[in-house]
C-alpha cells in the first residue's frame, strides 16, 4: 500500500524531507506559495540525488524513482488525503496556525499533523485544531538526507497513537528518533545547541578567544563535529537569533538570553554563510 506524505514548505528542510521520504518509498506531495519555491525545492532535491548517484551511494534507477514519487502544488488542498502531514515553514507562529488551521479543516480525521518546529511549543501550535491529539512535533535536522536524527515532540495533548505513527514514519526514512515526553520550549536539541552558541557569542564579543579557537575547542575538546560560530553561521544567525529568543521570551532564562552582537549581525545582515559574513566570512 503507497504511503501518502504530505510537505508544506519547499524550503532547505521541506525538500530535504521530501526528498528522504520519497527514497523510502512515499508518495510526496511538496506545497509551497509560489511555483517558483516550488522549483527551488525540486531542483535542490534533483542535485542532491545527483550527488548521491556521483558517490555510488544511489542507484541512478532508484534517484529516478523516487523523484518520479513527487508531485508539487500551490494549494494546500494538495495534503487533503495524505496520512502524514509535516510543516516546515518559517518559524513564525501566526504562519504555522493559518497553515494548521486550513489543514483541520482539510485532511482525513486520522491524518497526523506534524511540525518540524525547533523551538515553538507543540501545544501551542495544536490550540487552533479541533485534533491537539493527532499533532505532534517531527524535527528534521539539516541537511535532512545527511542528518541521523528526528526529535519528535509530544504536546500537552498528542496521542500515543499519533506519536507510534511518527516514529514509524521516521524510521522508515532511516532517521534514529528521540522523544520528548515535556513541551518545553526549544525542546531538547535547540535548547542545548542555544545554550552553546549564546555562551560561545559572549565569549567571541568580549574578546575571551577568537571564533576560531572558540569552536576548536568544542571540537577538541569535546568531540565536536563542528563548533558552535560555525553552526551558528551554517544554521544563519537570524535564525538561531530567533529560536534563542523564543527560548528565552517563554523561559525567562538568562542563559538564552542572545547577546547584543547577535542582534547587531542581524541587523547588519550578516547572517552566516547565506549572506558571506558571520562569526567568519565566506
Amino acid at each position: 500500500m503507497a504511503r501518502k506524505l504530505a510537505v508544506i514548505g519547499a524550503g532547505l528542510m521541506g525538500s530535504g524531507i521530501a526528498q528522504v521520504s520519497a527514497q523510502a518509498g512515499w508518495d510526496v506531495v511538496l506545497r509551497d506559495v509560489t511555483d517558483a519555491a516550488l522549483t527551488r525545492g525540486t531542483d535542490g532535491i534533483k542535485s542532491s540525488f545527483d550527488r548521491f548517484v556521483a558517490k555510488g551511494k544511489l542507484s541512478a534507477e532508484d534517484a529516478e524513482a523516487a523523484l518520479g514519487r513527487i508531485t508539487t502544488t500551490t494549494d494546500l488542498e494538495g495534503a487533503a488525503d495524505a496520512d502524514i502531514v509535516v510543516e516546515a515553514v518559517f518559524e513564525q507562529l501566526d504562519v504555522k496556525h493559518e497553515i494548521f488551521r486550513t489543514l483541520d479543516k482539510l485532511v482525513r480525521e486520522d491524518t497526523v499533523l506534524a511540525s518540524n518546529t525547533s523551538a515553538i511549543p507543540i501545544t501551542k501550535i495544536a490550540a487552533v485544531t479541533e485534533r491537539p491529539e493527532r499533532v505532534v512535533g517531527a524535527h528534521f535536522f539539516s541537511p535532512v538526507p545527511m542528518m541521523q536524527l528526528c526529535e519528535l515532540v509530544r504536546g500537552y495533548k498528542t496521542s500515543d497513537e499519533t506519536l507510534a505513527k511518527t516514529r514509524e514514519f521516521a524510521e522508515s526514512t532511516g532517521k534514529t528518533c528521540i522523544v520528548v515526553n515535556r513541551d518545553v520550549a526549544g525542546f531538547v536539541t535547540t535548547r542545548l545547541i542555544s545554550a552553546l552558541v549564546v555562551e560561545a557569542a559572549k565569549l567571541y564579543e568580549s574578546g575571551v578567544a577568537t571564533a576560531e579557537d572558540i569552536d576548536l575547542a568544542c571540537k577538541l575538546g569535546f568531540g565536536h563535529a563542528m563548533g558552535p560560530l560555525t553552526t551558528a553561521d551554517l544554521t544563519g544567525v537570524d535564525i538561531l537569533l530567533h529560536a534563542t529568543q523564543n527560548i528565552y521570551t517563554e523561559t525567562q532564562d538568562e542563559k538564552f538570553a542572545p547577546p547584543e552582537l547577535m542582534r547587531r549581525m542581524v541587523d547588519a545582515g550578516d547572517l552566516g554563510r547565506k549572506s558571506g559574513e558571520g562569526f567568519y566570512s565566506y
